[in-house]
């Protein structure tokens, strides 16, 4: 598949450059938004518009994690049962938001099983309900606690769950063969997360999470991050997850003082950027307001 995927992007490239700039243009709108790039072995990720999308091609079928919206989970579905028609043997979800389960229904009736952590299941519900579309859901037929083991085709798929962080449902996703790791949204690579109370988020425990996982996977570890501030930076290594870390207690630090110094919840979320933080609008009213939030209720 990566061939044939090289091959195709490489043929569209050479042909675009044949074009005149109005004929090049129109092309350019023509083509698909998503984007489908592998990183090593059997195991790619693809990009659209939501969480980033993990997925194995198995000789038993593929494995994919998370799930995008409906249209988007429907590209992937097509573009790989276009390039091999095997079956599709596990969907995971790393939580339960909608830009990570949305696409969860395309899958209906096409996907062996479904599998998230019990937390994900249960905010997946009670959102689904509270949002009254349960039917335009898909929600997982295997749960698990503390960790998920299953073997398919060559892999080995390892599922963690350190505890609460973005949400308290959070999970990682090992492909331990060739050392890849999916974070889902416990990693937002140089952008502000966000950080969900209502389903048990934790910034100070998310640094544990980070630092937990630092210790479990190795140097050689390919990560795939949720969301980044950046689209062409949706994987890295251990030191994007480093940096991340440094964010969030660099933001509870900050805000943490600010209490201190008498100044208000809306006074707080007004400010644009973290002191010591170099990207970009890192003081985003999402995070600041989550944090203010956390240190206030103790």
């Amino acid at each position: 598949m990566q061939r044939r995927s090289f091959i195709r992007y490489s043929g569209l490239s050479a042909g675009l450059m044949a074009l005149s700039s109005k004929q090049l243009l129109a092309a350019i709108l023509q083509q698909p938004a998503w984007k489908i790039k592998m990183l090593r072995g059997d195991i790619g990720i693809f990009t659209e518009r939501g969480g980033t999308i993990g997925f194995y091609q198995g000789k038993d079928g593929y494995t994919v994690v998370d799930s995008q919206f409906p249209d988007q989970s429907q590209h992937l579905i097509d573009e790989l049962t276009r390039m091999d028609k095997r079956p599709f043997e596990f969907l995971i979800n790393t939580h339960h938001h909608g830009d990570h389960t949305g696409g969860n229904i395309s899958f209906k009736d096409k996907v062996g099983h479904v599998v998230g952590h019990e937390n994900c299941l249960a905010n997946y519900k009670r959102v689904s309900e509270t949002n009254k579309n349960v039917d335009k859901q898909l929600f997982q037929d295997i749960t698990f606690s503390k960790g998920w083991k299953q073997k398919t085709g060559k892999e080995k798929i390892r599922a963690y769950y350190f505890g609460p962080a973005h949400t308290n449902g959070d999970a990682i996703i090992h492909f331990e063969k060739a050392n890849i790791a999916h974070m889902g949204d416990l990693m937002f690579n140089e952008l502000p997360p966000v950080i969900d109370r209502s389903a048990g988020a934790s910034i100070s425990h998310w640094v544990q999470v980070l630092q937990q996982a630092r210790k479990t996977f190795d140097n050689d570890t390919i990560f795939i991050f949720g969301h980044a501030g950046d689209p062409e930076k949706v994987t890295g290594s251990k030191q994007e997850i480093m940096a991340f870390e440094d964010y969030l207690q660099k933001l509870l630090d900050f805000v943490d003082a600010q209490i201190k110094a008498g100044k208000t919840r809306d006074e707080i979320v007004k400010v644009k950027d973290i002191p010591g933080v170099a990207w970009k609008n890192s003081g985003a009213e999402r995070s600041l307001g989550p944090a203010y939030d956390e240190l206030t209720s103790k």
